[in-house]
This record gives structure tokens, sequence and C-alpha cells, in this order.
């Protein structure tokens, strides 16, 4: 295809004046394509990876890397999982926790997850503490009963800082007048803000003491939550800590407790990406056009230079040569341009939102009020990988045609 001579003949054809001036049209409307194509699947993919990225940061910022639990009951022996965590160079800290289904009372009644913590190590391994918007997490005290609330829980509740909230778990105490639940008085200290319905909407924290005592579970706790300094490491890291502990424990990471959220993250993703394809598809088709009556312009020369003696081959590598041309102009136009939009993209809402008079995504409607964007060399790169194969399937009917062009045919009316 890089041959010296069909190479040059093909960038001579580009920038020769065209005969036809419907052609040069159509050229240019082919490269105006596979641009506004490459910018807006780019642009597309890194504001999906923005909203993939900020999802799981406030996801992670309030859950565990990782975390070991017992089987059959309490892990009592939590000391000596935290210490065994701690050693390794992979941990950056661990944190015992208990968490059980619970139901409060306040104004109105709701179902939560009841999470006791630590308010001295729970910071090793969540954000929690930098999420709170009244009150602190030290406030929780042992043997005081505080409660700590999401923000969207506490207003179904109706109950701020100060007001009591009962809390009512499964498990039963046995009383002459039946089974009853077992319940306790908490009083609200702290309201926090997660930036995820999950947490703001269902999650109440209180002491691991109180909560120890709520649940009858002596010494014991469900288990030990594990923030590493990789990640993409939470179950190696987990589960090499459960085999160095005697016994059989429950290992789970981050990935799995949110699998489908995340699946379905990719999912969409994967979907928008083929959906947007398709536009520069739709201008590798005018690139055929393009090219095809290109061919036909040139039927002359290209009978010419095969009674020169050149081969058919070497006519298809002249006219792939230049459509490849137009179309990696294209490319490389569109990847700078989506590139450059994409990292700027915030930058252009805020201007729309102040031409307009009006925010986009309002905060007290979104969570994610911004338009965060994540542009990565891997999907810039898959991107142009794609728009190249397109360009070049589209050039090869064109070539083949032109290669077919009989010289004496072409010649008989010249």
């Amino acid at each position: 295809m890089f041959q010296p001579l069909p190479f040059s003949i093909g960038l001579r054809y580009l920038r020769a004046k065209r005969r036809n001036g419907f052609i040069s049209f159509i050229s240019m409307a082919s490269i105006l394509g596979i641009i506004i194509g490459v910018i807006a699947l780019i642009t597309t993919i890194a504001v999906m990876s923005g909203f993939q990225q900020e999802l799981r940061d406030r996801i992670l910022g309030m859950v565990a890397h990782a975390t070991v639990s017992g089987v059959d009951g309490p892990l009592q022996d939590w000391p000596r999982a935290v210490a065994f965590a701690n050693a390794d160079k992979r941990v950056l800290g661990a944190a015992p926790y208990t968490e059980t289904e619970a139901l409060l009372q306040g104004a109105q009644r709701r179902g939560a997850i009841l999470r006791g913590v630590l308010p001295e190590t729970e910071p090793r391994v969540s954000e929690i503490a930098d999420k709170m918007k009244q009150g602190k997490l030290t406030d929780l005290k042992d043997g005081e009963f505080h409660i700590i609330l999401g923000q969207e829980l506490a207003l179904l509740l109706g109950v701020g800082i100060g007001d009591p909230v009962n809390v009512f778990i499964s498990e039963a105490t046995v009383t002459p007048l039946g089974a009853l639940p077992r319940a306790k008085r908490f009083t609200v200290v702290g309201i926090f803000e997660a930036g995820a319905q999950e947490y703001d909407l269902g999650l109440a924290l209180v002491h691991l003491g109180d909560a120890q005592r709520l649940g009858r579970m002596g010494e014991g706790v469900t288990g030990v939550r594990l923030k590493l300094v990789d990640l993409w490491d939470a179950w190696p890291v987990a589960r090499d800590l459960s085999q160095r502990m005697d016994g059989y424990y429950h290992v789970r990471d981050w990935s799995t407790d949110n699998a489908n959220f995340f699946r379905a993250l990719k999912m969409e993703k994967t979907v928008m990406f083929v959906l947007l394809s398709l536009v520069i598809a739709i201008a590798a088709f005018n690139l055929v056009s393009s090219l095809v009556m290109l061919v036909q312009d040139k039927q002359s020369d290209i009978a010419i230079l095969r009674t020169l003696g050149m081969s058919p081959g070497g006519i298809m590598r002249v006219f792939i040569v230049q459509g490849l041309v137009i179309g990696v102009v294209g490319i490389a136009i569109g990847v700078a341009g989506g590139v450059l939009l994409a990292t700027n993209l915030s930058h252009v809402v805020h201007f729309v939102e102040k031409l307009l008079g009006a925010e986009l995504m309002p905060s007290d409607v979104y969570y994610i009020s911004g338009v965060p964007t994540a542009v990565y060399a891997s999907d810039v790169a898959m991107v142009a990988a794609v728009a190249f194969v397109l360009c070049l399937l589209a050039t090869l009917y064109p070539a083949w045609r032109a290669s077919r062009t009989d010289p004496a045919t072409a010649l008989r009316y010249e």
C-alpha cells in the first residue's frame, strides 16, 4: 500500500483540483462526518467514564474495599484479624463493624441498615467523617446510645439533631407476654450526606459497643472492613487474610457487593459506544460514495496507468491510500477536538448555563450536579481504531472497482 509509486499517485490525486466540484464536496462532507462522529464518541465515552468514576468513588467512600466476616455467627477474634491486616503492606486500614437490618421510628417509620462502628478506627476504612453535614463522627460515645443518620433518612423520619429515634431489630426478646422485638431509644447527634441514595436513605451509624449490646453479640462483631492501597487487589488480599486465620470466614469485596450496579454501567457504556459508532459508519459510507465517483472521474488516468504497466493491485493501493488519508485526517482532527472538548466540558456547560440563565443539573434534584469527565487513553485509542477500520473497509470496494477497469474500454472515446 505504501510503495512509492501508488502512495505518491494517491497523494497527488488528493492535492489535484477536481474537475467535478461535487466530488470535492462529498470528500469534505466525509471528513466532516468522521470528525463529528469521533468527537461525539470520545466526548460521550468520557462523560460516561466520568459518571462511572464519580459514582464508584462515592460508593467506595462509604463501603470498605473488602470485608472478612464470620460464617456461622459473630466474629469473636476480630482484634487478631485487625492486627493481621495492619501488618500487611497492601492494607491502608482495618476496622471492625456490626451490621443488621432495623426499623427506625421518629415522626415516621423507615427501614434502614444499622451499622455499628468505632469512631476512632472508622476513618481508616471510609470517608464518613468527611461526609458529615451536622455533628461529628466522634459524637458517637459508647454507652450513650447516640445515632448518626443519612440526610434523606433523617428527613423521612422527621428528626433532627437532639431528637429521639426508636430502633427495632428483628432479634426477639422472650417475655411473659411473648416474643417482642428488641428496641432501644437513640438520640440523633449527626447527619451525613454521602451523595448516593443507597446510603443517604438507608444507613444509620451507632457506636460499636451500643450495637453489640442491642444485638447481644458480646464482644463479637459482624466482621472486619479493609481499605487497600490498590482497590483492584481487594479479593486476593481479603482471601489471604482469611487463610492466615484459624477457622472459616466469608470474604467479600467491593466489586461483588455492587456487581449488578457496575455491570449495568459497563453495559450502558458499551451500548453507547456501539450506537455512536454508527455516526462514524455513516461518514464512512459517504467516503465510499466520494471514492466511487472519483474512480469514475479518473477512468482515463487509470487506463493509462494500466497501459504503462501498473498492476491491478497497484491501482487498488492508489485509491486505498487516498481514502485512508482522508480518513486519517478526519480521525486526527476528531481525536484532538474530542479530547479538547471532553477535558473542558465542565467549562462549556457553565457557559451554556450562564447563557440560558438556568442550571442544567440542579443540585437539589440530582446527586451529581456537574458533568464529570474522565478521558482514558485506552478509550481514545479504541475510538480511533474503530474509525480507522471503518475508513479502511470503506475504501476496499471503490479501490477494487478501480482495479477492474478495462484500459481499452476506458480509452475508446478519449
